[in-house]
């Protein structure tokens, strides 16, 4: 047995085995669907059945699969279990060692984890996956298990969690199995709880061949709401209630509770043959909610869907069926069972398994087994989690292998006029989906519905010029543009040509669409203006806009045809080809229009350049508001041309407005473009003189900064006679002599401001303030101010101004003047005696502060130390302070230099040097005065004096250095990196 699945192959079985029948009606093929339809004449079967390769050691009577997990009961009261994901999981579990007591029936849970087998002396065992001993169980005892209601939502290997007993009586128990540890010695029973919660025959018991239950949707949070299907062989009961979440076991009490006083609802149907199989099918796993079923019952298969909506109280089930057996059964024989797939039934039969499709109820797969080699069939199971399907005789084990069973689903749907499932079960193939889309569009057309029409046939592969021939010939305009339309959004960016065609088609169908309307008078009407925002809708889609990109003339030609100006502008606008708009406005004197594109749709300035001389012309205000919206987008210097394009002097308006931009660009732009400034420098000097001379002050008087040409602005205003503005601009250009000239012409003030700016040259300051003099001497005959310059102006005296008097002017002008001059010299020669007094006495207290220093001293004791090295003073030369601080001279000059410059720290360096290498000398004798002392003072002692005044003018720790060095770092920077490595 351990090498049983070793030889599990996957053999065709098709010598023998199965057929496969076509659908007796077929449809006739559509025209010119672009499309060759080829079927395989050899082609798979559905169910295409394959053969393990093993035989079994005893006859098989019983088999079920679930979870890959395949259980096999033989004659031999032998369990054999098969994990069909691994192979060597194999093993073998013994009944019953009674070969009178033989196993009537297999359950198998959804997981393939919990295993019942019901024995033929009413006896229950329990096999759990982890177990290879069959567990009686006691409550059960008595009881012939016919069904389990298995719960799908369980999920441990442990326990079945609760779950429906179904019995040869008609009796329903609820109940829990749990899987003890079998190394327990004292281990409990099973069966946790069992417990009848219904009875279905109490008059006349008949077995409850099947048991199904599953939740429902509900909106309660505290309650869950179940279904159950029980089925015995003539009837098929329904169950519907709610269950508290948190309920005590039964659970499933509550809802049989319902049905207690009256009965249960239940379907009944006549001919059963003794026993029936109940079949669901799950789309979305065992988990999920079932979406059909299937009864095998005595006249048929009992067939339909599940209507599992909150509302429903009292039945499920919907859209139901009785599909009867194939009536070209060649056996009597009833079928033994039965299996649902997603669109089929299969019936096993003793000799054969048959396909029929719950769709049209046809025969669609017979498979005649060999009796005569393998025995009869037995039964057939399907794996509830994987969908494998198996079926067996006591000889031998078979596997189905589902193919592509939707394959002629389509076609199905598609002869019931159920054109959406058609299809949906078409989308792998091409040529169905073609032949799907061609009837249903077909349908709508004969239904007179031709927009849906026209959208279905657009999908197809029909010939295009037939369709739209068809819409033509019905005069059906807006349908032809919806199958135009939806051709277009079909074809390949590569596919220009084709694009361009429908496009244009288009554009000429919505223009004729729109003057129709415009020739009924109703161009005023919803209806047009909805079929132009429909119009312009179209012509915005990013598709469409790329192919006019390329073919802008001719649909501005087809447009302008018809006469549609609007949509020629909205067009044009959405081309993004504002010159073409703005062209367009100007040509019908819609100025504001104009400006409006120029300033809110687009953003080329080139276009601002061009348009703008007109603009200005006609609406100067508007036009420089939207040149100072753009701000420094704008080049200014590029817009001279629209300020300069009209005549100042007859439109005063406009040339204010044109000022009022260069102001923006001067001022708030702080443009420095020359020809800007020389612009707005002419427009001041023509218009506006009394800004002439404001402008030229805010533009300062350096003549390497000022944003104007010099020349050009003298030139202009000497042509109109702007004095103080060519003062200034003389003044700039430094020309004070000029200036002076000409401001005496304008006003004396304003040429004595002129004659001061020369501050650095006295000479010619003094020269300007003479011209001025001689000026208002001459010219005004003003003696008595022109002796007020005298005051004015420090350089100027009597005696310079009196050459300019005439010669026989009398004394009395200018007498206080030259008495104020005698005044002033003498105050000076007092002033200069004063001086030389203070000096004398100074020099005399300097000498005596000398004196008083040579006999000053200071007692040092024998055990004084250094201040900087704390060693003993005397042991070399010192230095002793007025504040009592004393150093070593080494100990000064270190202290005293990282205080000095770089020159200074030198020299202390050479004297030091000079000092420590000249040769010893006997002290020269003690000079009897001052003088004798000075003379007889060698070099070194200068040099010595000389290092005594740079290093001892002041102590180190009192003086100004100590507050000089205040800011300076204990560590200095270039020492930092040394002291922080000696730290580590």
């Amino acid at each position: 047995m351990a090498n049983l699945m070793d030889q599990y192959e996957s053999h065709q079985y098709r010598g023998s085995g199965g057929t496969q029948r076509q659908s007796k009606d077929a449809i006739p093929e559509p025209i010119s669907t672009g499309f060759i339809s080829a079927r395989l004449e050899d082609e798979v079967p559905i169910f295409n059945k394959q053969k393990i390769q093993f035989k079994p050691r005893d006859p098989i009577t019983h088999l079920k699969v679930s979870n890959n997990m395949l259980v096999l009961a033989m004659s031999s009261n032998l369990l054999l279990r098969i994990d069909l994901e691994n192979k060597e999981n194999t093993d073998e579990v013994e009944i019953s060692h009674s070969l009178d007591n033989r196993p009537t029936r297999l359950h198998l849970d959804p997981l393939g984890r919990h295993l019942l087998i019901s024995m033929s002396n009413q006896e229950t065992l329990y096999v759990s996956r982890n177990s290879k001993k069959p567990k009686p169980l006691v409550k059960l005892k008595g009881y012939v298990i016919e069904s389990v209601g298995w719960n799908n939502y369980n999920t441990s290997d442990m326990s079945t969690g609760p779950i429906l007993f179904g019995t040869s009586r008609g009796l329903i128990f609820e109940g829990e199995i749990v899987s003890e540890d079998e190394s327990k010695f004292f281990a409990g029973a099973a069966d946790k709880y069992f417990k009848q919660v219904f009875s279905l025959g109490k008059e006349n018991p008949s077995p409850v061949n099947s048991l199904h239950f599953d939740r429902m949707p509900h909106n309660s949070q505290s309650e869950q709401k179940y279904f159950i299907m029980a089925t015995t062989p003539g009837r098929l009961y329904q169950f519907i209630g709610t269950i508290p979440v948190t309920s005590d076991p039964p659970i499933f009490q509550p809802v049989f509770a319902n049905y207690e006083d009256s009965p249960a609802r239940f379907l009944e149907l006549p001919g059963n043959f003794g026993y029936s199989n109940l079949q669901y099918y799950h789309p979305k796993g065992i988990k999920s909610a079932p979406e059909q079923f299937a009864w095998m019952t005595g006249p048929g298969v009992y067939f339909g869907n599940f209507d599992l909506s909150p509302q429903q109280t009292q039945d499920v089930t919907s859209e139901s069926k009785l599909i009867a057996y194939p009536s070209d059964n060649n056996t009597s024989q009833n079928p033994l069972s039965i299996v649902l797939t997603e669109f089929h039934i299969l019936l096993v039969f003793p000799d054969c398994v048959k396909a029929i499709c719950h769709l049209n109820e046809q025969l669609i797969f017979e498979d005649f087994h060999r009796t005569g080699t393998f025995g009869k069939l037995l039964g057939m199971s399907k794996d509830p989690i994987k969908g494998s399907i198996w079926s067996f005789s006591d000889q031998a084990v078979f596997k189905y292998k589902v193919v592509r069973e939707s394959r002629d689903v389509w076609q199905m749907y598609l002869d019931r006029g159920e054109y959406d499932l058609a299809l949906a079960y078409c989308k792998d193939n091409p040529a169905n989906r073609d032949k799907v889309l061609t009837k249903h569009a077909e349908h709508f057309f004969r239904e007179k519905q031709y927009d849906k029409s026209a959208m279905l046939y657009a999908q197809t592969q029909n010939s295009f010029e037939e369709v739209a021939l068809k819409f033509i010939q019905t005069d059906q305009q807006k349908a032809l543009q919806t199958f135009l339309w939806k051709k277009l959004n079909g074809l390949k960016p590569a596919d220009k040509t084709q694009t361009t065609m429908l496009v244009t088609w288009l554009i000429e169908l919505y223009l004729n669409r729109l003057g129709a309307l415009k020739e009924q008078g109703l161009q005023n009407d919803g209806k047009y203006y909805t079929l132009r925002d429909e119009f312009r809708k179209f012509l915005a889609h990013q598709r469409v806009k790329d192919c006019l990109s390329f073919n802008k003339n001719t649909a501005y030609d087809l447009i302008a045809s018809h006469g549609n100006i609007e949509d020629l502008v909205f067009f044009a606008m959405l081309m993004h080809d504002y010159e073409r708009v703005i062209s367009h406005h100007i040509q019908h004197d819609d100025y504001k229009a104009a400006l409006d594109v120029l300033t809110n749709k687009q953003g080329d300035t080139e276009l601002y350049y061009k348009f703008s001389p007109v603009l200005m012309q006609y609406i100067p205000k508007q036009t420089v508001d939207s040149w100072i919206a753009k701000g420094r987008k704008l080049d200014p210097q590029r817009l001279i041309p629209a300020l300069v394009n009209y005549d100042h002097t007859h439109d005063s308006k406009a040339s204010s407005e044109a000022i009022r931009y260069l102001e923006f660009c001067v001022h708030d732009l702080s443009v420095q473009d020359t020809a800007i400034h020389n612009y707005l420098l002419s427009l001041y000097a023509k218009l506006q003189p009394e800004q002439l001379i404001k402008y030229l002050r805010i533009q300062g008087q350096n003549p390497d900064s000022v944003p104007y040409d010099l020349k050009y602005a003298l030139r202009l205003c000497a042509e109109h006679s702007h004095k103080e503005a060519c003062v200034h601009i003389y003044r700039t250009m430094g020309l004070y002599e000029e200036a002076v000239e000409l401001a005496l012409q304008v006003d004396v003030n304003l040429a004595k401001v002129n004659a001061d700016l020369p501050e650095d040259d006295e000479e010619l300051r003094k020269k300007l303030w003479l011209r001025i003099a001689r000026h208002v001497v001459e010219e005004e005959k003003d003696i008595k101010k022109a002796m007020e310059f005298l005051h004015e102006c420090d350089l100027l005296k009597i005696e310079d101004v009196l050459p300019f008097f005439p010669d026989f002017v009398t004394i009395d002008h200018f007498k206080d003047a030259i008495c104020m001059s005698l005044q002033e010299y003498n105050q000076h020669i007092e002033a200069l005696k004063e001086e030389m007094q203070d000096a004398t006495e100074s020099a005399k207290s300097i000498r005596s502060d000398i004196q008083e220093m040579r006999n000053k001293y200071s007692v040092v004791k024998a055990q004084g130390k250094c201040s900087s090295c704390r060693y003993p003073l005397l042991t070399r030369g010192f230095y002793l302070f007025p504040c009592q601080h004393v150093f070593h001279s080494d100990c000064l000059v270190t202290e005293v230099t990282p205080n000095m410059t770089s020159a200074r720290r030198n020299k202390v360096d050479n004297l030091l040097r000079d000092i420590n290498s000249a040769p010893a000398t006997p002290q020269a004798a003690a000079a009897t005065d001052a003088s004798a002392a000075t003379t007889a003072m060698s070099k070194g002692e200068q040099q010595k004096s000389e290092l005594d005044d740079m290093i001892a003018s002041e102590c180190p720790y009192c003086g100004e250095m100590m507050i000089m060095s205040i800011d300076k770092p204990f560590i200095e920077p270039k020492e930092f990196d040394e002291v922080i490595q000696s730290w580590q």
